[in-house]
């Protein structure tokens, strides 16, 4: 890294710097225009938007499946080599959905969690009107945040069927450390997805991806449908769709959050704590009943 591009990492990695430059914006414009442009197919384009998308983060495609890119979008949603991520196999494990930065994470205590320390949000709140999530009540849940640089795929994190996925549009705000200190209840503001699981073991499990700032939409393959902002409301989607564990999900479209939640039963894998970064595939969660 040249001293010059450390030096501009270095500065917008200040999160105060990164949550004004993201939050005083119109997000939703921004976001959509970011959509659009991201799926421009220009070679010279591509390049020199992952150029100066380099200058700002620290973008790795070492692991990537391809090095050539039609659009930025492709290069967003990279594939990597094969056994770039190996899932644990215990059977007691759930394992991370996704590469991420660990942030607020424990138990689930009378409907309450918190996305930082003295900002609390409820469960029924998150999950939508339609949602019942009493099945989480005393049970764990951890947040993932991915990063603009990261491998955007998520995966399933252990043996089980997805049975139905609630859509609910909404903001995007940036959800960087900074804002989750500022902004009351973000995760319940900003667009999100709730993925209802039954896992092998016969555990609930749920899944709560959440849209930012310039995070496009959100892929899942099983519904063969892509959610985004121009989705206005509640969509309720039924279905049944059997998932190995380590099987890919679906993608954001730049980088965001998924949120994991279990029920009773369950406790941390070691050294999940916030502030631990992740790789999708590395034990998060265990079954202790």
């Amino acid at each position: 890294m040249t001293t010059a591009r450390g030096r501009i990492q270095r500065l917008f990695a200040q999160e105060d710097l990164n949550f004004l430059l993201t939050n005083r914006v119109p997000r939703i414009a921004l976001t959509k225009a970011m959509g659009r442009f991201s799926r421009i197919e220009s070679p010279w384009l591509t390049r020199l938007s992952i150029a100066v998308w380099r200058l700002f983060t620290p973008l790795d495609l070492s692991e990537a499946r391809h090095q050539s890119f039609r659009s930025l979008k492709d290069c967003f949603t990279r594939e990597l080599k094969p056994g770039a991520r190996v899932f644990d196999a215990r059977p007691d494990v759930v394992c991370s959905p996704s590469d991420g930065i660990v942030g607020a994470c424990g138990s689930v205590q009378q409907g309450q969690v918190y996305q930082a320390k003295g900002f609390p949000y409820s469960t029924a709140e998150l999950f939508g009107p339609t949602q019942d999530a009493s099945a989480f009540e005393g049970g764990r849940f951890v947040t993932l945040r991915l990063t603009s640089a990261m491998y955007h795929r998520f995966h399933a994190p252990a043996d089980g069927t997805v049975e139905h996925v609630t859509y609910l549009s909404g903001d995007t705000w940036n959800v960087n450390p900074v804002a989750l200190k500022r902004v009351e209840r973000l995760f319940c503001r900003n667009e999100r997805a709730v993925v209802r699981m039954t896992l092998a073991s016969g555990h609930a499990i749920a899944l709560v991806p959440v849209a930012a700032i310039l995070v496009a939409s959100i892929r899942l393959h099983f519904l063969d449908v892509l959610l985004h902002l121009g989705r206005r409301g509640a969509h309720e989607m039924p279905c049944s769709a059997p998932h190995l564990k380590g099987q890919e999900m679906g993608w954001f479209e730049h980088g965001s959050t998924i949120i994991v939640f279990v029920p009773q039963g369950f406790e941390l894998a070691e050294g999940i704590a916030p502030g631990a970064q992740l790789r999708a595939g590395q034990a998060l969660l265990r079954r202790v009943d």
